[in-house]
């Protein structure tokens, strides 16, 4: 019997269940548990989108929350609400955008002071907000007791003691989100500073920050709040607050910025010391802290490194781009997926041209012909094949150790190790991130040079990551090439790419417009990664590169059909040959392999492979061949980006910087080759 349709009540009822009713914000310092706490609440990952005119990302999702749903946000992590990068912006953007949501701030326990001062901002602001003490196990171990009563009656807010990784105090969260509401736990400044803000707070606009908020901000000359100020503020107005700024500003020896925060840093003290015991450590803690310290010493943590990587190479270098490679692309594609595909099509195509369009003529290996589905260059036999088994499991795995890492707490300890090392380069510490990553696939990478804090250190991060970075599907092919080189031929191919790699890192430090970053960051305990953490980290990424970076692969594998089908490809080759046997002294062969390297990076490498692979194993190689190889391997590494970065630089850093960049590594690559091929002919 079919069931009586809805009554509108239930309809209404339903409609409130499902569709969000408040918004809730994360906020909270870097390397707190936000994302954790996120993940928890949503149950995963939703959607993950740039803020609007930047590159900063956001991550938002829906939750049930005391039977409502609730619009779950995840800012950038931040230490201020007075930005001093993009990220801070953000996050101050994203509360005075969003007016009438509540706030959660997400604290680390054991480091209270810091996170005090986030909230006394949040208290300032007016924003109605709930406290979560997150690692609050980790601050027990190390002997801190936070009065959580205590606190709470100070600030005028709820405050709840959480382990994000374990889901301790999510239901109270849950529980009390609902009742959220702003502090009475207002820093008060010096009588000129409070005399200034209360001339200028009842001029600022009505929205998600409160008029003291950014009356302070103001006050300071934060640029950053400049076009809402000109937008929302008559120009008396507007010029009346610019005056009493730098009426106040004129009072002080020091910048009005670090005077209010000076004076913000005593008050969070006091509240800090009222609430905040000491005791002994527990002695598990004692000896993670003890392997932390090692991890960043100049001679212990050296050891640590290379064991790190050492395991990290054996999981992603040999078990993904090697063992998963080989059954993904062998096995499931070559051997099944694609002849099955082909049989398929064949039974339910029409004969005649269409079919051969699409697949071939019958009888022709799919190598061999250049059908649009299946073919040398077909979207599924090449590049479904290149995007899901070459290049998924190496980011997989590669997302699994880096999650690891992350959840770990090695990752900033791995950034300290080098931070001496990139600022040489005009970088941080923070840029071995995405070069690391970028051993994996660059075109992940290259989206990952976000972290860098200024567009100039993204610049740079992307140019190197684009010169003299290879891929994983490169790098196997590259190794396997090297190993019938001698020690001085090695030294030749690393010793090249090392200086190009701090040559072009320091000239474009001089040359490339804008500033550096501080290097600050937080160093978060070690810690045991957390299974289904990791999972979630790396589920939230494979779907990223899924959604992002696939097409690339396919659109690139569609390009490479068109020239092969309309003969271009060929013509180009031909071009080439000069370039090729004149200047860098290769075999003619190398052209083609140089072009294929533009579509897929591991293409060339595998090229010149082919044509060295039978003197390698032999062992035959002349010294002429072993000047070749080295040569080969420089410029291979050096030449241009596969079209799937190429795309992924242009949608990261502009058509006019991309298009800059591959206009400088193409002859500059030649070029180097050149000289290699000029000075070891000479001396080697």
């Amino acid at each position: 019997m079919t069931p009586p349709p809805p009554s509108s009540a239930q309809a209404l009822e339903a409609k409130r269940l499902v569709a969000p009713t408040r918004t809730v914000i994360l906020v909270g310092n870097p390397n707190v548990g936000k994302s954790v706490l996120f993940g928890a609440l949503t149950g995963h990952y939703v959607t993950v989108s740039n803020y609007p005119g930047t590159t900063v990302e956001v991550t938002r999702g829906t939750a049930t929350i005391g039977g409502a749903a609730w619009h779950v946000m995840d800012t950038p992590g931040t230490n201020n609400l007075l930005p001093m990068s993009e990220d801070e912006q953000v996050t101050r953007d994203i509360l005075q955008s969003e007016s009438g949501a509540v706030c959660l701030q997400v604290c680390d326990a054991k480091n209270l002071r810091r996170g005090l001062l986030l909230t006394s901002q949040l208290a300032e602001a007016g924003v109605p907000f709930l406290l979560a003490l997150n690692m609050s196990d980790e601050a027990a171990g190390r002997g801190f007791q936070v009065d959580e009563v205590r606190l709470a009656a100070a600030l005028g807010v709820d405050v709840v003691p959480t382990v994000a990784v374990q889901r301790h105090g999510l239901a109270a969260l849950q529980a009390r989100l609902g009742a959220a509401r702003a502090s009475r736990f207002l820093p008060r400044y010096d009588e000129r500073i409070e005399a200034a803000l209360a001339e200028v707070a009842p001029l600022m606009p009505k929205g998600g920050l409160g008029g003291r908020a950014l009356g302070l901000m103001a006050l300071v000359g934060d640029d950053s709040l400049r076009a809402l100020l000109s937008a929302r503020l008559t120009p008396e107005a507007l010029a009346r607050v610019e005056e009493v700024g730098r009426g106040l500003a004129a009072h002080y020896p020091e910048s009005l910025r670090f005077v209010v925060a000076k004076q913000r840093l005593a008050a969070v003290d006091r509240l800090h010391d009222a609430v905040v015991t000491r005791g002994a450590r527990s002695a598990g803690s004692d000896f993670a802290r003890r392997l932390g310290a090692w991890s960043t010493h100049p001679i212990y943590g050296i050891p640590i490194l290379l064991l790190v990587l050492f395991i990290a190479w054996l999981f992603v270098g040999l078990f993904g781009a090697g063992t998963a490679v080989d059954f993904l692309e062998r096995t499931v594609f070559q051997r099944h997926l694609v002849p099955w595909t082909e049989a398929g099509l064949r039974a339910i195509l029409p004969g005649g041209a269409v079919r051969e369009f699409l697949i071939g003529p019958a009888g022709v290996p799919y190598q061999q012909h250049g059908g649009f589905i299946i073919g040398r260059y077909g979207l599924i036999s090449m590049g479904l094949s290149y995007a899901v088994a070459i290049v998924l499991p190496i980011v997989a795995t590669f997302f699994v150790a880096f999650s690891i890492l992350e959840d770990s707490g090695y990752l900033p300890r791995l950034a300290v190790m080098v931070n001496q090392l990139f600022k040489r380069m005009g970088l941080n510490g923070k840029a071995v991130l995405p070069m690391v990553l970028g051993l994996g696939c660059d075109t992940m990478a290259t989206m990952t040079a976000r972290i860098m804090e200024t567009r100039k250190e993204r610049v740079i991060v992307t140019l190197l990551l684009a010169l003299a970075v290879p891929c994983s599907a490169q790098l196997a092919v590259i190794l396997a090439m090297t190993a019938g080189l001698p020690l001085a031929a090695l030294a030749w191919f690393g010793g090249t790419l090392l200086a190009v790699i701090f040559l072009i890192g320091w000239l474009a430090a001089k040359v490339i417009p804008g500033r550096g970053s501080d290097f600050m960051l937080e160093l978060p305990p070690l810690r045991l990664p957390q299974a289904g953490n990791v999972a979630v980290k790396t589920l939230a990424r494979i779907e990223w590169y899924l959604r992002e970076a696939m097409p690339l692969f396919l659109l690139g594998t569609l390009i490479l059909w068109g020239l092969d089908r309309f003969h271009l490809l060929a013509a180009l080759e031909r071009g080439a040959e000069p370039v090729m046997s004149g200047l860098l002294g290769l075999p003619k062969e190398a052209a083609g392999a140089f072009i294929l390297g533009f579509l897929r990076r591991d293409y060339a490498a595998a090229g010149l492979f082919a044509h060295y692979q039978p003197y390698i194993a032999a062992g035959t190689m002349t010294r002429s061949m072993e000047i070749e190889v080295v040569v080969a391997l420089v410029t291979i590494t050096l030449f241009i980006p596969c079209i799937a970065n190429f795309f992924m630089i242009l949608k990261e850093r502009g058509l006019k910087t991309g298009l800059a960049m591959m206009a400088f590594i193409l002859p500059f690559s030649l070029g180097v080759g050149a000289l290699v091929n000029l000075l070891m002919r000479r001396v080697y």
